[in-house]
Protein backbone atom coordinates (compact mmCIF):
# COMPACT_ATOMS: atom_id res chain seq x y z
CA UNK A 1 0.00 0.00 0.00
CA UNK A 2 1.31 3.42 -0.91
CA UNK A 3 2.27 6.20 1.91
CA UNK A 4 0.39 9.07 0.66
CA UNK A 5 -0.89 9.95 4.23
CA UNK A 6 2.58 9.65 5.42
CA UNK A 7 3.21 11.87 8.62
CA UNK A 8 -0.77 13.35 8.53
CA UNK A 9 -2.94 12.65 11.90
CA UNK A 10 -6.61 11.24 11.29
CA UNK A 11 -8.95 10.56 14.03
CA UNK A 12 -11.98 8.13 13.20
CA UNK A 13 -15.11 8.11 15.45
CA UNK A 14 -16.46 4.93 15.91
CA UNK A 15 -13.24 2.90 14.79
CA UNK A 16 -13.42 -0.03 17.50
CA UNK A 17 -15.26 -2.12 14.82
CA UNK A 18 -16.49 -2.00 11.04
CA UNK A 19 -16.31 0.71 8.41
CA UNK A 20 -14.36 2.92 11.23
CA UNK A 21 -11.89 -0.22 12.21
CA UNK A 22 -10.88 -0.65 8.44
CA UNK A 23 -10.68 2.60 7.85
CA UNK A 24 -8.13 2.95 10.93
CA UNK A 25 -5.96 0.35 9.28
CA UNK A 26 -5.86 1.20 6.04
CA UNK A 27 -5.21 4.63 7.12
CA UNK A 28 -2.18 3.36 9.22
CA UNK A 29 -0.85 1.49 6.78
CA UNK A 30 -0.95 4.37 4.18
CA UNK A 31 0.99 6.29 6.78
CA UNK A 32 -0.86 8.03 8.91
CA UNK A 33 -1.09 8.46 13.14
CA UNK A 34 -4.23 7.13 13.44
CA UNK A 35 -6.76 8.06 16.48
CA UNK A 36 -8.90 5.43 17.25
CA UNK A 37 -11.83 6.45 18.73
CA UNK A 38 -14.76 4.14 20.23
CA UNK A 39 -16.61 3.87 23.75
CA UNK A 40 -15.12 0.58 24.78
CA UNK A 41 -11.75 0.53 26.09
CA UNK A 42 -11.66 -3.21 24.81
CA UNK A 43 -12.42 -2.24 21.30
CA UNK A 44 -10.20 0.36 20.96
CA UNK A 45 -6.99 -1.14 22.41
CA UNK A 46 -7.43 -3.72 20.13
CA UNK A 47 -7.46 -1.96 17.28
CA UNK A 48 -4.14 0.11 18.44
CA UNK A 49 -2.78 -3.14 19.18
CA UNK A 50 -3.24 -4.90 15.37
CA UNK A 51 -2.05 -0.98 14.28
CA UNK A 52 0.85 -1.24 16.15
CA UNK A 53 1.83 -5.28 15.37
CA UNK A 54 1.90 -4.06 11.88
CA UNK A 55 4.51 -1.61 12.10
CA UNK A 56 1.95 1.62 12.08
CA UNK A 57 1.46 4.25 14.83
CA UNK A 58 -1.93 4.66 16.58
CA UNK A 59 -3.21 6.43 20.08
CA UNK A 60 -5.98 5.20 21.91
CA UNK A 61 -8.88 7.76 22.28
CA UNK A 62 -11.95 6.34 24.47
CA UNK A 63 -14.33 8.87 24.15
CA UNK A 64 -18.49 9.41 23.89
CA UNK A 65 -18.13 12.20 20.87
CA UNK A 66 -22.17 12.51 21.13
CA UNK A 67 -21.78 15.37 22.94
CA UNK A 68 -19.90 19.11 21.79
CA UNK A 69 -17.55 18.38 25.40
CA UNK A 70 -16.86 14.81 24.22
CA UNK A 71 -16.42 15.36 20.52
CA UNK A 72 -13.86 18.84 21.51
CA UNK A 73 -11.80 16.28 24.27
CA UNK A 74 -11.18 13.69 20.97
CA UNK A 75 -10.10 16.67 18.90
CA UNK A 76 -7.77 17.87 21.37
CA UNK A 77 -6.12 15.02 22.13
CA UNK A 78 -5.52 13.62 18.73
CA UNK A 79 -4.03 17.15 18.42
CA UNK A 80 -1.91 17.03 21.27
CA UNK A 81 -0.33 13.97 20.24
CA UNK A 82 1.48 15.43 17.40
CA UNK A 83 0.50 19.03 17.38
CA UNK A 84 -1.35 18.75 14.18
CA UNK A 85 -4.39 17.53 12.79
CA UNK A 86 -4.68 16.73 9.35
CA UNK A 87 -8.08 14.07 8.78
CA UNK A 88 -11.28 13.93 10.43
CA UNK A 89 -13.77 10.64 9.65
CA UNK A 90 -17.34 11.80 11.22
CA UNK A 91 -17.83 7.15 11.29
CA UNK A 92 -20.11 7.15 14.44
CA UNK A 93 -23.25 6.27 14.17
CA UNK A 94 -25.88 4.31 16.32
CA UNK A 95 -29.25 2.88 14.52
CA UNK A 96 -32.48 1.30 15.24
CA UNK A 97 -34.75 0.86 12.47
CA UNK A 98 -38.32 1.26 13.67
CA UNK A 99 -41.77 1.75 11.66
CA UNK A 100 -43.44 5.31 12.40
CA UNK A 101 -46.01 4.07 15.43
CA UNK A 102 -43.02 2.68 17.05
CA UNK A 103 -40.59 5.51 17.11
CA UNK A 104 -39.96 6.60 20.30
CA UNK A 105 -38.37 9.99 21.85
CA UNK A 106 -35.21 8.90 22.88
CA UNK A 107 -34.03 6.81 19.48
CA UNK A 108 -34.37 9.75 17.99
CA UNK A 109 -32.37 11.42 20.70
CA UNK A 110 -29.34 8.95 20.78
CA UNK A 111 -29.77 9.01 16.84
CA UNK A 112 -29.17 12.95 16.62
CA UNK A 113 -26.45 12.73 19.25
CA UNK A 114 -24.49 10.29 17.35
CA UNK A 115 -25.07 10.55 13.93
CA UNK A 116 -25.82 14.02 13.21
CA UNK A 117 -24.89 16.25 16.11
CA UNK A 118 -21.32 14.84 16.31
CA UNK A 119 -20.83 15.47 12.59
CA UNK A 120 -21.82 19.36 13.17
CA UNK A 121 -19.10 19.43 16.40
CA UNK A 122 -16.70 17.07 15.11
CA UNK A 123 -16.88 20.00 11.90
CA UNK A 124 -16.65 22.84 14.36
CA UNK A 125 -13.55 21.22 16.71
CA UNK A 126 -11.52 20.06 13.65
CA UNK A 127 -11.72 23.17 11.43
CA UNK A 128 -10.51 25.14 14.85
CA UNK A 129 -6.54 23.13 15.01
CA UNK A 130 -6.47 22.20 11.29
CA UNK A 131 -3.04 23.80 10.24
CA UNK A 132 -4.14 27.63 7.97
CA UNK A 133 -1.74 26.07 5.41
CA UNK A 134 -2.03 22.67 4.83
CA UNK A 135 -5.88 22.72 5.17
CA UNK A 136 -6.95 19.39 5.63
CA UNK A 137 -9.53 16.76 4.85
CA UNK A 138 -13.02 15.86 6.79
CA UNK A 139 -15.27 12.35 5.45
CA UNK A 140 -18.42 12.11 6.63
CA UNK A 141 -19.79 8.68 6.37
CA UNK A 142 -23.53 8.74 5.08
CA UNK A 143 -25.38 6.00 3.66
CA UNK A 144 -27.27 4.82 0.02
CA UNK A 145 -30.35 5.74 2.83
CA UNK A 146 -30.10 9.57 2.16
CA UNK A 147 -30.75 8.77 -1.36
CA UNK A 148 -33.36 5.91 -1.71
CA UNK A 149 -34.96 4.84 1.38
CA UNK A 150 -37.14 1.95 2.66
CA UNK A 151 -39.40 1.46 5.04
CA UNK A 152 -38.74 1.57 9.17
CA UNK A 153 -36.05 3.83 8.56
CA UNK A 154 -37.29 7.27 8.89
CA UNK A 155 -35.19 8.79 11.44
CA UNK A 156 -31.94 6.68 9.96
CA UNK A 157 -32.77 8.05 6.62
CA UNK A 158 -33.67 11.84 7.53
CA UNK A 159 -30.35 12.01 9.45
CA UNK A 160 -28.23 10.53 6.51
CA UNK A 161 -29.92 12.94 4.52
CA UNK A 162 -28.64 15.62 6.50
CA UNK A 163 -25.61 14.30 6.78
CA UNK A 164 -25.34 15.24 2.89
CA UNK A 165 -26.58 18.77 3.50
CA UNK A 166 -23.92 19.27 6.17
CA UNK A 167 -21.31 18.06 3.81
CA UNK A 168 -22.59 20.72 1.24
CA UNK A 169 -22.40 23.39 3.33
CA UNK A 170 -19.38 22.80 5.44
CA UNK A 171 -17.73 22.63 2.05
CA UNK A 172 -19.08 25.97 1.21
CA UNK A 173 -17.80 27.39 4.27
CA UNK A 174 -14.56 26.03 4.59
CA UNK A 175 -13.22 25.54 1.31
CA UNK A 176 -11.24 29.30 1.52
CA UNK A 177 -9.09 27.47 4.47
CA UNK A 178 -8.05 24.63 2.07
CA UNK A 179 -10.67 22.01 4.10
CA UNK A 180 -11.69 19.95 1.87
CA UNK A 181 -15.71 18.28 3.52
CA UNK A 182 -16.67 15.00 1.72
CA UNK A 183 -19.09 11.99 1.89
CA UNK A 184 -19.25 8.47 1.55
CA UNK A 185 -22.48 6.66 0.70
CA UNK A 186 -21.59 2.88 1.46
CA UNK A 187 -24.67 0.39 0.22
CA UNK A 188 -25.30 -2.33 2.97
CA UNK A 189 -22.31 -3.95 4.42
CA UNK A 190 -21.82 -6.79 6.62
CA UNK A 191 -20.58 -5.57 9.75
CA UNK A 192 -20.81 -6.24 13.28
CA UNK A 193 -23.17 -3.89 13.73
CA UNK A 194 -25.25 -4.53 10.64
CA UNK A 195 -25.99 -8.25 11.58
CA UNK A 196 -29.40 -7.91 12.95
CA UNK A 197 -31.04 -5.97 10.60
CA UNK A 198 -29.60 -8.87 8.01
CA UNK A 199 -30.51 -12.13 6.82
CA UNK A 200 -29.75 -14.26 3.68
CA UNK A 201 -32.74 -13.82 1.59
CA UNK A 202 -32.75 -10.27 1.79
CA UNK A 203 -28.72 -10.53 1.32
CA UNK A 204 -29.25 -12.63 -1.95
CA UNK A 205 -31.69 -10.00 -3.47
CA UNK A 206 -29.86 -7.53 -2.99
CA UNK A 207 -26.58 -9.11 -4.53
CA UNK A 208 -29.05 -9.84 -7.51
CA UNK A 209 -30.20 -6.16 -7.88
CA UNK A 210 -26.16 -5.40 -7.70
CA UNK A 211 -24.55 -4.73 -10.86
CA UNK A 212 -21.20 -5.77 -9.89
CA UNK A 213 -22.95 -9.46 -8.37
CA UNK A 214 -21.68 -8.91 -4.47
CA UNK A 215 -22.28 -7.21 -1.20
CA UNK A 216 -19.94 -4.31 -0.32
CA UNK A 217 -17.21 -4.81 2.18
CA UNK A 218 -15.68 -2.42 4.95
CA UNK A 219 -12.43 -2.99 2.45
CA UNK A 220 -14.01 -1.12 0.38
CA UNK A 221 -15.57 1.64 1.86
CA UNK A 222 -12.32 2.12 3.55
CA UNK A 223 -10.13 2.45 0.36
CA UNK A 224 -12.74 4.97 -0.75
CA UNK A 225 -12.32 7.14 2.67
CA UNK A 226 -8.51 7.16 2.31
CA UNK A 227 -8.50 8.40 -1.16
CA UNK A 228 -11.32 11.53 -0.20
CA UNK A 229 -8.49 12.09 3.04
CA UNK A 230 -5.13 12.24 0.44
CA UNK A 231 -3.82 13.85 -2.00
CA UNK A 232 -5.58 12.25 -4.90
CA UNK A 233 -8.84 14.06 -4.04
CA UNK A 234 -7.16 17.39 -3.80
CA UNK A 235 -9.67 18.98 -6.10
CA UNK A 236 -12.46 17.14 -4.71
CA UNK A 237 -14.98 18.72 -2.26
CA UNK A 238 -18.37 19.03 -1.41
CA UNK A 239 -19.07 15.72 -3.01
CA UNK A 240 -21.03 12.40 -1.82
CA UNK A 241 -19.11 9.17 -3.26
CA UNK A 242 -21.82 6.63 -3.03
CA UNK A 243 -19.98 3.12 -2.81
CA UNK A 244 -23.06 0.80 -3.70
CA UNK A 245 -21.57 -1.37 -6.48
CA UNK A 246 -24.15 0.31 -8.80
CA UNK A 247 -27.21 -1.01 -7.20
CA UNK A 248 -28.60 2.43 -6.33
CA UNK A 249 -28.57 4.29 -9.62
CA UNK A 250 -29.72 1.22 -11.99
CA UNK A 251 -32.67 -0.42 -10.50
CA UNK A 252 -35.89 1.40 -11.49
Amino acid sequence: MNQDLLGRVALITGAGAGIGKETALQMAARGATVCVNDLKDELVNAVVDEITSRGGKAVAIVQNIASREGMREAVQRAFAHSQRFDILVNNAAWVRYQSIPEIAPETIDRMLDVGFKSVIWGLQEAAAVMDAQRGGSIVNVASVAALRSAANSVVYSGIKSAVLGITRAAAAELGERNIRVNAVCPSAVPTEGTQRNRNAERDANRIARTPLGRLGTVEDIARAICFLAGDDAGFITAQALVVDGGITLTNI
